[in-house]
């Protein structure tokens, strides 16, 4: 048996290249694991770094230099995105409350629908059930109530935590953009000396990351944008709100949709019921999904997620659990960099897997 694990051992682990390549994965695994609370300042500027790159590269083939480069796009995105943010958020978080607001209406309206069924169907509904299932929603939302209110508070005092953020985060941005070249040769230095097949994943994998994050920052904007769109002219409620959830549940392959269908579907039938408005609403909606799904992901991310779709759910099921929101968010480029290993590994693996 320890012959075995030996020969195994050898066929696998004697190349330099591969050692080396195994021994950055396990130690970036590592600091990620462990490090991840501390690491998200520099994790959401290692984002936008990456979203900012082209205009910056842009820029300074035109002519400009790395600095200024860096500070006009830096500029123009913050601004962007305090426009976006303060012509988006009051409206989306009134909405919010009124739907928090809405939410005893909205459950005393389903529970009398539900009270009729078991009149309707008496050999499939028990009206025990209906009155049981009641209780317990009643009682969740009164909880969840409580919760909000204690988070709220508790919110408070995160507050110089997120100003501190505010600050740090596009600080760290610029130098990232700027300083783009020496940061990459100092980690180069501390690295192995045998990386060559570290290398050749990295050049794959920045590539791919690249292209992920833009496309995936497109997509929420144009999923968000045209949902509101069908919302608005249908003169949905909290139209806003759910645009935004929808726009940021692109986030989460496949699981982001489904859940997020539920609150577009119940606040749809709280004010329409089951009539002609409802399912046109509906129909608009899937055909939404159903073009962002077929049309819009090709040709945003074209083979960057050449990945079948139970391995995308697996990665969000598995990298989530470990980092949360990071590893759902970086769910797909992990699951193409484990793949990027498995082709990049030496001949002797692939031949014995074989």
């Amino acid at each position: 048996m320890l012959e075995m694990l030996l020969q195994w051992y050898r066929r696998r682990f004697t190349d330099p290249q591969a050692i080396a390549l195994l021994a950055i994965l396990v130690a970036g695994f590592c600091i990620l694991y462990f490090f991840n609370g501390i690491l998200a300042p520099l994790l959401v500027a290692i984002v936008l770094a990456y979203l900012l790159e082209w205009p910056t590269a842009r820029l300074q083939r035109i002519g400009c230099s790395r600095t200024w480069s860096a500070s006009i796009v830096l500029v123009l995105f913050t601004g962007i995105v305090m426009l976006a943010v303060f012509v988006i958020a009051p409206t989306a978080w009134q909405q919010g409350i009124n739907l928090m607001a809405d939410l005893p209406s909205m459950l005393n309206y389903f529970y009398n629908f539900a009270a009729t069924l078991p009149a309707r169907y008496p050999a499939l509904v028990d009206a025990g059930i209906i009155d049981m299932m009641a209780e317990n929603l009643r009682a969740k939302l009164s909880g969840m109530g409580d919760s909000v209110v204690k988070y709220s508070v508790a919110s408070l005092v995160g507050l110089l935590t997120l100003a501190i953020y505010l600050i740090l985060v596009p600080l760290m941005v610029f130098f990232l953009l700027k300083d783009k070249e020496q940061m990459l040769n100092a980690v180069r230095r501390v690295l192995p000396r045998e990386r060559g097949l570290a290398g050749q994943v990295w050049k794959e994998m920045n590539q791919q990351i690249t292209n992920y994050i833009r496309g995936k920052v497109l997509e929420m904007i144009i999923v968000g944008i045209f949902t509101y769109l069908v919302f608005f002219f249908m003169d949905m409620r909290y139209s806003l709100l759910l645009a935004v959830l929808v726009g940021f549940s692109v986030l989460i392959p496949y699981i982001g949709a489904v859940i997020v269908t539920i609150p577009v579907v119940v606040v749809a039938l709280f004010q329409w019921g089951l009539g002609a408005d409802f399912w046109t609403l509906f129909i608009a909606y899937l055909i939404v999904q159903g073009l962002d799904g077929n049309l819009l992901v090709p040709i945003l991310f074209s083979e960057a997620v050449n990945l079948h779709p139970l391995v995308i759910i697996l990665s969000v099921i598995v990298f989530g659990g470990l980092w949360g929101f990071w590893g759902v968010f970086f769910a797909i480029p992990l699951a193409t960099l484990v793949k990027a290993v498995i082709h990049a590994w030496p001949d002797e693996m692939l031949n014995d897997v074989e």
